[in-house]
């Protein structure tokens, strides 16, 4: 009886070792992914947008907060820093370069202090950071992680934007209330505007003509001609409960502007040839950083409180989906 039960003993292991040996076959994304930073766990979601589902949860550590794909989508970049309320540590605060086919961190630049956003130059060799703490946008070699130059950028710099044909770099500060423009062919700031309260995030129509910038405290879009980098004219959201405009992105025919409305849970969508809001779309709690797929046919809000993110249907101006993420969803990146 002994022999007879530790035969059958051993067979069920040697059966859960061929198992274990036996690659997995995870299902293959049916749409491009998105990629979401979740402040509070220190983790990256990454969303399959065909099928709207959790595909994917990588550790990163510290506060990741901006998050941008490589132009040739084969890496993604995020933003840390050290957490909220924790002392500040030197070795938090890098931007992290995560390899699109394996998930793993392949590397870990040197960007400055309090990183909050930032841009990837169109030929992908430089970065561009804001330090929000130090008030400066900080430039770095992506091959040799040097520290190309580091620009005064007005106080509490945030948003960090480049233009489509990546001649443009727009920062937002939102304690100087002004954008900064840095040429990114000379290296220097190129010009710098004022925008009302507390500017956040900056988004440019598909041509590069124009540039939308949001204001939290201001409760306004700014339309911004990029070749004079002037305010033209100030779109604005009715002020309500918790309203506080924070990311933007802009339709790929240019049509629409969406706007995140921060607490007041909703996203705005406004036309952008009259400069009107056409309605505005429930979303969850604190919506924050939005991101529109290639062909425009969603777009997708981090939900920061609520900890998940909300697919909407540009078509039907519906969420279709709600998807949980990690703890404090903050910002979105997905290939173009």
């Amino acid at each position: 009886m002994k022999t007879l039960i530790s035969r059958r003993h051993w067979r069920l292991i040697a059966a859960l070792i061929l198992l274990e040996s036996i690659p997995a076959c995870a299902p293959k994304p049916s749409g491009p992914l998105a990629y979401v930073s979740n402040e509070r766990d220190g983790t990256i979601s990454i969303i399959d947008t065909g099928s709207d589902r959790l595909i994917q949860t990588i550790k990163v550590g510290a506060r990741p907060r901006g998050i941008r794909l490589s132009p040739d989508g084969s890496r993604v970049y995020v933003a840390l820093s050290t957490p909220s309320g924790h002392a500040y540590k030197e070795s938090d605060n890098k931007i992290a370069a995560i390899d699109v086919s394996s998930g793993q961190i392949v590397a870990k630049y040197h960007i400055g202090s309090d990183p909050e956003q930032l841009a990837i130059s169109r030929d992908g060799t430089k970065l561009y950071a804001s330090n929000e703490d130090a008030g400066t946008l900080s430039v770095v070699d992506v091959q040799t992680d040097k520290l190309i130059s580091t620009l005064v950028v007005g106080i509490e710099p945030e948003g960090v934007t480049i233009s489509p044909d990546g001649r443009w770099v727009y920062v937002t500060a939102e304690t100087s209330n002004t954008v900064s423009v840095i040429d990114t062919e000379t290296g220097a700031v190129a010009a710098t505007f004022m925008v009302d309260s507390r500017p956040r995030d900056a988004a440019f129509s598909p041509d590069g003509a124009r540039a939308y910038v949001t204001t939290e405290a201001g409760s306004t879009v700014a339309v911004v001609d990029t070749k004079t980098h002037t305010v033209i004219h100030t779109i604005q959201i009715p002020r309500g409960d918790g309203v506080k405009p924070m990311g933007v992105v802009v339709s790929h025919d240019g049509g629409r502007i969406y706007v995140a409305m921060g607490r007041a849970d909703a996203v705005a969508v406004i036309d952008a040839k009259r400069y009107q809001i056409l309605t505005t779309i429930h979303v969850g709690q604190r919506v924050w950083g939005l991101a529109i797929t290639p062909d425009g046919r969603k777009v997708y809000a981090a939900n920061g409180l609520s900890n998940d993110v909300s697919v909407i249907d540009t078509a039907t101006n519906q969420v279709i989906k709600t998807i949980k993420a990690g703890d404090g969803p903050w910002g979105i990146a997905i290939r173009g």
